[in-house]
């Protein structure tokens, strides 16, 4: 099972480079990573995923306590969070894709931030399903490239599982069109 880590660390050189060799001595592959200044100077938050059991990664977030600069460690697998990730995707286009690409675009309110008349380049923001569904259906065209950054998480405070939330109302919308 994939699990979702946030880390709270000071934000010195070396910090990640510890982390990262942690789960490499471990025999982890890290899925995600994201990195990036908190509301707080001098600290810095870690988002990644990886995969493990339940017991696994309690062991894990044992041995992140033990490491210099690591200040928080929790795993927001199952607590209700707002989760994004962005990707830039370089499609080859001809002149009878472009039209559908715009399209696709559209739909999955992404931007495009660069075009050519042998290209486009499209940047999608979203929960990582969104990432997963548009980058599925451009495998039918021709892709130049693709970057994608790794998930960020914030817990929400209301409480609320959004994902939980929608496939409830999607089963009730069902039961008033049956």
């Amino acid at each position: 099972m994939k699990h979702t880590l946030s880390v709270i660390v000071q934000d010195e050189s070396g910090v990640l480079s510890r982390i990262s060799g942690l789960f490499a001595r471990r025999g982890f592959n890290i899925d995600s990573l994201a990195v990036g200044p908190t509301e707080k100077f001098g600290i810095s938050r870690i988002t990644m995923t990886v995969r493990g059991d339940n017991r696994t990664i309690e062991q894990l977030i044992k041995q992140l306590y033990k490491l210099i600069n690591v200040l928080h460690v929790q795993n927001v697998t199952n607590i209700p969070c707002v989760e994004r990730e962005l990707m830039l995707v370089k499609v080859n286009v001809s002149q009878q894709d472009r039209s559908s690409i715009l399209e696709i675009a559209n739909i999955f309110r992404a931007k495009i931030v660069d075009i050519s008349s042998l290209s486009l380049v499209l940047e999608v923001t979203g929960d990582p399903g969104k990432i997963c569904a548009i980058r599925q259906i451009l495998v039918d065209y021709d892709i130049a490239e693709i970057a994608i950054t790794g998930k960020i998480s914030l817990i929400r405070e209301s409480n609320m599982n959004t994902e939980l939330l929608r496939r409830k109302l999607d089963n009730n919308q069902s039961y008033l069109y049956s």
